[in-house]
């Protein structure tokens, strides 16, 4: 079975798309009612708009009518799924992009090399009020600084890293204490 060529788009395209994507979102923050239907109709109005302006032929004015609907679905599913807004939608994938990068750098970094730079930055910051793994710490709680998971310390305990996010890195939840007069203990 043959594969399906997509056609080549010219290079206006993403300026094309992104006046039509404005233009349906200029027309709904105006509207009284959003619906699916009124979704529908400002993106072929904003397609119809776009043929008499754009230089684009009409397979290309198709292929970006679909994209269009492709990706408002899929932001109004995560939308109605999720109850959150555009930004959360846009948040997400970013960190999912961080997250690989940084999976990505850490794949190729030499192990021994990160060990000796986070005991270099553990030394560095010895006298600071951030906790790292393997260190010994009193009972109380400890907040993930990557990802604000907390950890109950029961009693003195070895810092293990993080269970959510496998960072070695902690701060004390009750940082802000009352001075002690050293004199009185």
């Amino acid at each position: 079975m043959a594969e399906k060529q997509r056609p080549e788009l010219s290079s206006n395209a993403e300026k094309t798309y992104d006046r039509m994507l404005a233009r349906v979102e200029d027309r709904l923050a105006d509207a009284e009612h959003r619906t699916w239907e009124r979704l529908q109709q400002e993106i072929e109005d904003a397609v119809e708009f776009e043929q008499d302006v754009a230089e684009l032929t009409n397979e290309e004015i198709h292929l970006l009518r679909a994209y269009l609907k492709r990706d408002l679905s899929h932001l109004l599913g995560f939308i109605s799924s999720t109850g959150e807004g555009v930004r959360e939608w846009l948040m997400r994938d970013l960190e999912w992009f961080e997250d690989r990068v940084l999976n990505l750098l850490f794949s190729i970094a030499d192990p021994t090399r990160l060990d000796t730079l986070e005991l270099q930055q553990k030394l560095a910051d010895s006298d600071s009020e951030h906790y790292f793994t393997g260190e010994l710490a009193m009972a109380g709680v400890l907040r993930c600084l990557n990802c604000g998971n907390l950890v109950t310390l029961s009693g003195t305990s070895r810092l293990e890293p993080c269970h959510q996010c496998e960072s070695h890195y902690f701060e004390r939840v009750t940082t802000h204490t009352p001075d002690v007069d050293t004199d009185a203990v």
